[in-house]
């Protein structure tokens, strides 16, 4: 019986995958699944590799799927000693590391349900995201500790070296029982035009589905190593860069600490990986390092997500790395649904395009009145999904071979770096500083980052640096350290529309102005 896994063609992707195929990739089935058990128990074989931990300081660790076996076994009889139950939520807000792994997986073991949060989030981020999912524990550093909301109701556990070592009383085995139904994993997008993003929620069945981007987004194939520096806070992290090539036994690469573009590239020679995803941002700093040259790669697999990457940037990877990146194009909500195939002989790959629809998937681009646009017509990408066009809220067009071009965004979410910025929540932060009236953010166009975040300020006080530099530190020290607004500007007042409303596409319209007369 020929696995999914072992086809590499674009041709035998639209000929052979089907669910049933995808269902045969796993232990499981449609009535009992664990994702622990298919990421990380069922691959325990020896000192088998499971995880490359490249760390900023260039300390990197390797653990192995025994390793995290047996330390996810301890967490979940922990879990169940201190009263935690099916179903209850467990925050984990952790770098990569032995900890993060063993609780996110022990969590998921034990049927909690493990909910990932970034780890430069500020009060404001973490309240928010506590007070919405309301986990019974939040599992994290000593430094972060200090900064999570006291409650009764939920268990603070630090999770340092001493923690590590008191889970060795702990049995090394844990029976997993849970349903493919059940809830496992709830994931927050980066952000959004709401205050908060919804948690999207996760089944052990997600794991299934996950392949298809395993397969024809990264490319991810039995006996890969797969280097992903994106944060397992967020999906293409966790899912992409974790999960799914764990499922696979895959050996994964994980970045922990300050991204620098050299380090990774010290690390995908040092670690002989073969297949790297990233965000667009990622291969920007590679290539602004200048320290490309310095090292011998061994990739034959390439992929990215997020963003666009600049034409400079396409060039330095095929340059550098021999082969083309490939895009991978979906959202948390809806998953990846436009991929490039990478890996595949007979697919090309198009620099600049979004890809073609995962097989089984169908993808339009429509118009106002829901109708398919004509090649090279802009209207908005719509997945088919449950007898339904789901919208992404991104725009698009298709050229004459049926690939996918990006055609920005169809709301006011600012894409920087890779990750998702909600406007609205930016600017309540900016609000709280008392000597602001009112305040708008865009993405305005950056070299590097490809958009960052810029402010309008409304202020009965003088602006000036010394101003700014308080609303950008109010800002990085209540959200994230990525969304703070890198530019600010005060002005006299905001554009709104006939509700009230902020006019944010004014002033898009009127930014894009000035630069072409800059120009």
């Amino acid at each position: 019986m020929t696995r999914l896994t072992e086809y590499t063609r674009y041709a035998d992707a639209q000929a052979y995958c089907s669910s049933e195929k995808l269902w045969e990739l796993f232990d499981g089935d449609a009535r009992k699944m664990n994702i622990a058990h298919e990421c990380i128990d069922r691959h325990v074989d020896g000192e088998r590799e499971a995880v490359v931990l490249v760390r900023a300081n260039g300390q990197d660790e390797s653990l192995t799927f025994r390793q995290i076996s047996e330390g996810s076994a301890r967490f979940a009889n922990f879990l169940k000693d201190e009263g935690i139950r099916p179903g209850d939520r467990v925050a984990v807000m952790l770098e990569p590391s032995l900890a993060f792994y063993v609780a996110i997986f022990g969590a998921i073991k034990m049927g909690a349900i493990a909910v990932p949060l970034f780890t430069l989030f500020g009060p404001d981020g973490i309240r928010l995201r506590v007070q919405d999912c309301k986990p019974r524990m939040m599992v994290t550093n000593e430094e972060k500790a200090g900064v999570v909301p006291a409650s009764e109701d939920l268990k603070l556990v630090v999770a340092n070296e001493a923690f590590l070592a008191g889970l060795q009383k702990y049995p090394s085995t844990f029976e997993v029982d849970t349903k493919a139904d059940d809830l496992a994993i709830f994931q927050y997008t980066s952000g959004t035009t709401r205050e908060l993003p919804d948690a999207v929620k996760h089944t052990h069945r997600a794991i299934v589905t996950l392949m298809l981007a395993a397969l024809y987004g990264t490319g991810v194939r039995p006996g890969d190593r797969f280097m992903c520096p994106s944060s397992p806070a967020w999906g293409h992290g966790l899912w992409h860069g974790t999960l799914a090539p764990l499922a696979m036994g895959v050996t994964v690469g994980a970045y922990a600490g300050k991204f620098s573009g050299e380090r990774l590239l010290q690390a995908l020679e040092a670690h002989r990986f073969n297949n790297l995803s990233a965000a667009a941002t990622h291969y920007r700093m590679m290539r602004n390092s200048g320290a490309a040259q310095k090292h011998r790669y061994g990739l034959d697999k390439l992929s990215f997500t997020g963003e666009p990457i600049d034409s400079e940037t396409a060039g330095f990877i095929e340059a550098t790395f021999g082969h083309k990146a490939c895009s991978m194009y979906g959202t948390t909500e809806i998953g990846v649904c436009l991929v490039s195939y990478p890996g595949a002989p007979d697919f090309p790959v198009k620099s600049g395009s979004l890809g073609k629809p995962v097989p089984g998937l169908r993808v339009e681009v429509q118009d106002a009145n829901g109708a398919p646009c004509a090649p090279g017509v802009t209207g908005e990408l719509k997945l088919w999904r449950r007898g339904e066009w789901v919208a992404t809220k991104d725009l698009g067009r298709i050229d004459a071979d049926g690939y996918f071009w990006h055609g920005g965004r169809a709301d006011d979410v600012i894409i920087s770096a890779g990750w998702t910025i909600g406007a609205v929540e930016v600017e309540d932060a900016i609000l709280k500083h008392p000597d602001v009236k009112e305040a708008a953010a865009i993405g305005v166009p950056d070299a590097l980052r490809g958009l960052v975040v810029k402010a309008f300020v409304v202020s009965d006080r003088p602006g000036g640096d010394q101003f700014a530099q308080e609303i950008q530190d109010a800002v990085r020290s209540r959200l994230s350290q990525h969304e703070y607004p890198r530019q600010v500007a005060f002005v006299a007042e905001l554009p709104k529309t006939p509700a009230g409303k902020i006019h944010r596409k004014k002033l898009r319209e009127q930014e894009a102005a000035a630069l072409a007369v800059a120009a």
